[in-house]
């Protein structure tokens, strides 16, 4: 069994999502976590995970969409989401850099207002990092040592700063770019860090893993990550699906059978 710990679901068209779901199921991909970029798509992530067993959500807003964040309105309006079991962390949130989309600093002031969210509500964090791996320490440094307080999503940093962020308390989530060619600097971070710490995911309906390059992705895929990382760690596919199982029913405890 896998677990697609960020696919986005709620991207797909409606009319294909329960086929979507169910080839995700027959793949063994038995649990999808549904992470919201906007307060809209948060909504929709939350009927979409209500739709479905085994689909469980996030609600948060990407840093892409920082400028219009409203601290009131945006974080009154995902507490009223987080009253939905299904609705089992905050996310996906983060820093962008790379493409700065909004001013950095109206990233960092909603990076911090969600982390200060997630924490006043013990829930983990769906962390999105390009190209802000100082400024993105710095952030979770600064909050108070707690349990399970998230994940790095689509990890693509060095195993030295992967095991800063594990020593925090974070884990690191692998998606398909581990499988690219040229992704060498990724599967060397994985080498380096311990398959304790890992998870996996799709970040459908983006990134679609090897042999599916060039195709919209989908929570399927998960499974050739997974094998890919069985690889690159050189231990049975297996003890992967196990492991990473395991710390997403760790993480996201209400998304537990």
């Amino acid at each position: 069994m896998i677990c697609d710990s960020h696919g986005h679901v709620q991207m797909l068209p409606a009319a294909e999502r329960r086929e979507v779901v169910a080839r995700a199921f027959a793949a063994g991909v038995e649990r999808i976590l549904v992470p919201g970029t906007t307060l809209e798509d948060s909504r929709l992530a939350v009927d979409v995970a209500e739709e479905h067993e085994g689909l469980y959500a996030a609600v948060g807003l990407h840093p892409h969409e920082a400028k219009d964040f409203d601290e009131d309105r945006d974080l009154k309006a995902f507490e009223d989401l987080l009253r939905s079991p299904r609705t089992v962390a905050v996310g996906e949130i983060g820093l962008d850099f790379h493409y700065d989309h909004s001013p950095r600093e109206a990233q960092l002031r909603a990076l911090r207002a969600q982390l200060a969210f997630a924490d006043a509500h013990a829930m983990p964090v769906l962390l999105h990092n390009r190209e802000s791996g100082a400024e993105m320490l710095e952030a979770i440094s600064a909050r108070p040592r707690r349990p399970n307080p998230g994940v790095f999503h689509s990890f693509t940093e060095s195993a030295e700063y992967g095991t800063a962020a594990i020593a925090l308390g974070y884990r690191v989530s692998f998606s398909g770019m581990l499988t690219f060619k040229a992704a060498e600097n990724i599967r060397e971070a994985a080498r380096g860090l311990p398959l304790s710490a890992m998870l996996v995911e799709t970040d459908a309906p983006y990134l679609a893993p090897e042999p599916h390059r060039g195709k919209r992705c989908e929570p399927a895929f998960a499974v050739e990550t997974a094998r890919r990382l069985a690889a690159v760690k050189n231990v049975p596919f297996e003890e992967v699906a196990a492991a990473t199982t395991a710390n997403f029913d760790a993480l996201f405890r209400r998304g537990a059978p």
